[in-house]
């Protein structure tokens, strides 16, 4: 799994296009916007999908830089263009759901952008 991480002031997305890998996402989900967040742009990788606690790692990692940063704020952004060798949608989305409820239960306000759409986005980093 990869994550490229940016602290931003904000995050907007709103979906243009659904690729043939897309979530099924109702209408509230195709816009969103979060305030100060972490960005957490991942990418989960074939082999994740062979590694055990990948998810607890990615959750380790993603809460470790968002203490440095003091971040309480948390967007998941799919970015498959972080590696050519990707998971499954399948197995993808669900590692990002459960990264997202665990975030939640530990008390972070999160952001999960859709998965498999093509998505307009905007943010402006804090620049540290």
């Amino acid at each position: 799994m990869k994550i490229l991480f940016a602290h931003a002031d904000y995050l907007n997305y709103r979906v243009k296009e659904r690729t043939k890998f897309a979530e099924e996402v109702e209408e509230p989900r195709k816009v969103g916007r979060i305030e100060d967040p972490l960005i957490a742009f991942t990418c989960v990788e074939r082999n994740d999908e062979n590694l055990n606690g990948i998810a607890e790692g990615a959750l380790a990692e993603i809460k470790d830089v968002a203490n440095r940063v003091k971040a309480k704020n948390i967007a998941l952004f799919p970015f498959a263009h972080l590696s050519h060798n990707l998971a499954s949608p399948t197995f993808a989305v669900k590692l990002l759901v459960d990264l997202e409820n665990k975030l939640k239960e530990d008390g972070y306000l999160v952001l999960r952008a859709p998965f498999g759409w093509y998505k307009v986005f905007e943010f402006r980093t804090k620049g540290h």
